[in-house]
Parts: structure tokens; C-alpha cells; sequence
């Protein structure tokens, strides 16, 4: 994969990422709305809520696993100098990449088992594992995302930047 095509690969899982906030703030918006103006509960507004918070977790994960923007302790790394600030950073990405591809596997066995026990919602009875199995796409973009970024950080650390925001090229 050329770093262009890569690099619309990072963007889009991260659009889809925050497509999913947009998604989970229309449905509590909608919810409390109709509950408090019309006094209509949606059915299974809470399970989908729930299951959407979930899935937001999940491409959350993949959006910031990527940045390196997800909450770090930096004490040692920033008294060190740039030789060891590497090896930190790619010892650190190298532990994530394990601990979330872990992660990966559990989860999928969570999406064969609602399949598989026919898991619904409560009022609606909609299956839950449609779900449960995008989240774990977004789990699955955060495996490719880190070890994208190992690769970078080991052979290309020239190629890891910052997201570019607007008006401050």
C-alpha cells in the first residue's frame, strides 16, 4: 500500500469514527427529546443506546490508537533523548498492537455467541449481534491502524505526523 492510499485508509476509519459520534449524540438527542416533549419512549431507545456507545468505543479505539492521542504518561519519555524516545514508542505501540489484537479475538467470539444464542433487544427483538459485529470492525481498524504505525514508527518514523488542522499549515 503507497503512504497516499494509506494515509485515505487512516482518514476514513477515522470519518467512520467520528460518524459514529454524530450517531450516538442524534440518538440521545432524539430520545430525551421525545421523552420529554411528547412523553413517547422509543422502544429499545436504551439497548441501542448502549450497543451504540459500545461500537463508539470500539472505532474510538482505532481513531486514536493511530495519533498516539489517546491519554499517555510521558514522565520517562520526555527525559530521555530522541534514540530512547523511540524505542519507547515502538515498544509501547508493539504492547498495544498485542493487548487490542487480543481484545480482537475475544470480541469476535462475543459477536458468534449473540449470533449464535439469537441475543435480542427487549421490546423490538432485533438481534444484537449486527452490533456487537461493528464494533468489531472497529476493533479489527484498530488492530491494521497500530501495527501501520509500528511499521512506521520502526522503518518510516519520518512518516508519522500530526493530523493537519486547518489554517495552520
Amino acid at each position: 500500500m503507497k503512504r497516499a492510499s494509506m494515509d485515505r485508509f487512516i482518514d476514513t476509519i477515522e470519518w467512520v469514527a467520528a460518524g459514529f459520534v454524530g450517531i450516538v449524540a442524534a440518538n440521545i438527542f432524539i430520545s430525551v427529546l421525545l421523552r420529554n416533549l411528547f412523553n413517547y419512549s422509543v422502544p429499545d431507545s436504551f439497548d441501542i443506546g448502549r450497543m451504540l456507545l459500545g461500537i463508539l468505543i470500539f472505532w474510538g479505539i482505532a481513531a486514536t490508537s493511530y495519533r498516539g492521542t489517546h491519554i499517555t504518561v510521558d514522565l520517562v519519555w520526555a527525559n530521555v533523548g530522541p534514540r530512547y524516545q523511540r524505542w519507547i514508542d515502538v515498544f509501547a505501540t508493539l504492547v498495544l498492537l498485542f493487548v487490542v489484537t487480543v481484545q480482537t479475538w475475544t470480541l469476535f467470539d462475543k459477536v458468534r455467541g449473540t449470533y449464535y444464542d439469537h441475543v435480542t433487544t427487549f421490546d423490538l427483538h432485533m438481534p444484537t449481534w449486527p452490533f456487537f459485529a461493528v464494533a468489531w470492525a472497529g476493533d479489527v481498524s484498530a488492530v491494521l491502524l497500530i501495527a501501520i504505525r509500528t511499521y512506521r514508527l520502526i522503518f518510516h518514523p519520518e512518516e508519522m505526523h500530526a493530523p493537519k488542522i486547518k489554517g495552520t499549515e
